[in-house]
């Protein structure tokens, strides 16, 4: 009985997301009710109810006050380089291909917490996609997750766990790397579903792209920091598919690239820059929790933003426009994290997970991605989903005799992976359209990569567990 009324909040959530019953923030709205007596019969003895919801629904705001931020944030970056006048013509394979899987995936390398779905679709919005194919589309750009922001998930996952995050991220660049062939596959299938036709020679070269994106991220861990390598990974494989769209030609069209590009270069440097800066100011309400630093992706975000801003003379409207875009990706946000921080503070998340293991007994390794994928999707960031199971992952692959290291790894993969097609982000995309897209319809149309975050690990645990 208990374990149903512990799993009941995720059901509904689930059937009501899926069915289309409800939007993303009424959906929340239920889990969260629903949830209370759960919460209530899982507490430990002598934590008192009240007390407790208290002091989660606060530690809840602060971790959504951090991706809050940053997509805020670039949707300001963003909107402050707009041009309304500009459109980019009819939707085209090739320009579909280097907005998801080039551009969003670099933009998620370098600021994380799916701004890179938020650039992604605004490029296809500029091509006239939308509705669900749109906003799938969108989510593809969240495929390296492990290494979004610079990895803050990840180090935080090894550190719970006291392993070394290079060694984490390097395990973890295995399946992510056979996971991001997958999705040339996949977004063949949504341009179809847009009604764009893929040509056999342009698949050829998108597969040829993603293999030498996922040739780096393997390749790449030995002799860098892991940090970096999705910028890498992402970024150099972008910067040719940019020329060979519009290659530049003489002095003149060199300077328009060096222009286009002098923001994204800037945006970068100066994040890399903050990066490099140990020990910087923190906010740290919650000293289990990792603070806000003054170096944080958010905060460069605002402040480049607000340079760019500063050179418009609409600068109030667009910021305006931008602040009322992400009313409601926020208020989700926020609401999915405070139910994420309820189910794992009071021990709903780890109880689920052992029943689960303990259920299927020699066949536990093959739960470890599976509960990743879900970990993820509830919680909706790499950070959650490591600070809620990672340990219990770990102690799972522990028992059951895996390698060190590989559940932790599959972990961070998974439930990255489940991350950036989870309740919360999903929400935030479908908001962000505005035009009707439901998030069951989203997932439907993204199944086959749901199903390869599942296929590849059981296949990295056939071979290495």
């Amino acid at each position: 009985m208990i374990l149903f009324l512990q799993a009941a909040p995720l059901l509904l959530l689930l059937g009501l997301l899926v069915s289309g019953r409800a939007g993303p923030v009424p959906a929340v709205l239920a889990a969260l009710v629903v949830a209370l007596p759960a919460v209530l019969l899982s507490l430990p003895d002598g934590v008192s109810a009240l007390p407790f919801l208290g002091a989660e629904t606060l530690r809840g705001a602060f971790l959504a006050s951090k991706p809050i931020a940053v997509v805020m944030g670039g949707l300001l970056f963003h909107a402050a380089l707009a041009k309304p006048e500009a459109g980019q013509g009819a939707p085209d394979p090739r320009r579909i291909f280097v907005a998801t899987l080039l551009m969003g995936v670099f933009m998620e390398s370098v600021t994380g917490f799916a701004v890179g779905a938020v650039f992604a679709l605004s490029a296809l919005r500029g091509m006239g996609i939308g509705g669900a194919p749109a906003a799938a589309m969108a989510l593809l750009s969240l495929t390296l997750v492990p290494w979004g922001g610079l990895g803050p998930g990840t180090a935080l996952g090894a550190a719970l766990v006291g392993m070394p995050a290079q060694q984490i991220a390097t395990m973890a660049s295995w399946p992510n790397a056979a996971w991001l062939l997958l999705m040339g596959p996949v977004l063949w299938r949504l341009c179809a579903a847009a009604g764009v036709v893929v040509p056999p020679a342009e698949k050829l070269a998108q597969m040829g792209f993603l293999a030498a994106m996922a040739a780096m991220l393997v390749l790449l861990h030995p002799v860098l920091p892991f940090e970096v390598i999705g910028v890498l990974a992402s970024g150099l494989p972008l910067l040719l598919a940019l020329w060979k769209l519009d290659p530049p030609s003489g002095a003149a069209g060199w300077r328009r690239a060096g222009r286009a590009m002098a923001p994204y270069l800037g945006l970068t440097a100066a994040l890399l820059l903050a990066r490099s800066w140990a020990g910087a100011p923190s906010w740290s309400p919650f000293p289990e929790l990792p603070g806000f630093p003054l170096t944080h992706v958010a905060v460069v975000l605002w402040l480049a933003a607000g340079v760019l801003l500063a050179m418009r003379a609409d600068a109030p409207v667009v910021a305006t426009g931008a602040f009322r875009r992400a009313l409601k990706p926020a208020m989700a946000m926020l609401f999915y994290v405070v139910l994420a921080r309820w189910m794992a503070g009071s021990g709903i998340a780890a109880s689920l997970a052992s029943a689960t293991a303990e259920a299927l007994g020699p066949a536990a390794p093959y739960a470890v991605p599976v509960m990743g994928l879900v970990s993820g999707m509830v919680t909706g960031s790499n950070v959650g989903s490591n600070a809620a199971l990672m340990p219990v992952q770990f102690a799972l692959g522990r028992e059951a005799g895996m390698p060190e290291g590989l559940a932790p790894a599959l972990h961070n993969f998974a439930g990255s992976a489940g991350a950036g097609m989870s309740f919360a982000v999903t929400a935030m995309v479908c908001g962000l359209l505005a035009d009707g897209a439901r998030p069951g319809q989203v997932w439907r149309l993204l199944l086959p990569s749901l199903l390869g975050v599942v296929v590849v690990g059981w296949v990295m645990v056939a071979l290495l567990g």
